[in-house]
């Protein structure tokens, strides 16, 4: 199975990325892995609510562009369903079975996804009502992912 997740900004924390990097190893042994930052606009609060929709919608743009035809795409909202891992894992499985090899994941910035990315989205999901620095989310998620794959696999990582 490929996964590739598209995330809205760079990672700026070294322990951060450490942990990317360890992650994306250990998911190779599972399938293709890929991450793909699209550019995060910058901008001076106070914003306007017109100002947040159109920062949304550039940065949606280029989420959009970023995501492969036929993908099966997981949009990260806080309005999203909660899933457990299994949860997680089910569905891979489910999706395998039935022929889907691309999966998608998309992590917002700061302000969060352009609804038009949501909307898109086949499936929203919500990792907690918590709010999660958008590039701490990114390592939660690739935890999450990597479980997923271990317990498809039957392995003694999840417990």
């Amino acid at each position: 199975m490929n996964v590739q997740v598209v995330a809205v900004g760079k990672i700026k924390d070294k322990f951060v990325d450490l942990g990317l990097k360890e992650y994306s190893k250990r998911m190779g042994r599972y399938g293709r892995f890929q991450i793909v930052e699209v550019k995060e606009d910058s901008f001076n609060e106070p914003l306007s609510e017109k100002e947040i929709e159109q920062i949304l919608a550039r940065e949606g743009e280029r989420v959009l562009a970023a995501i492969k035809p036929r993908s099966f795409v997981f949009a990260l909202d806080r309005a999203g369903e909660s899933w457990s891992s299994e949860e997680l894992a089910a569905e891979f499985q489910r999706l395998a079975i039935s022929g889907t090899s691309q999966l998608v994941f998309v992590i917002g910035g700061s302000l969060g996804l352009d609804e038009r990315v949501t909307d898109s989205a086949d499936v929203a999901l919500s990792f907690s009502a918590f709010t999660f620095p958008h590039q701490l989310m990114r390592l939660i998620l690739l935890e999450q992912i990597y479980r997923a794959f271990t317990i498809v696999a039957g392995e003694r990582y999840h417990k």
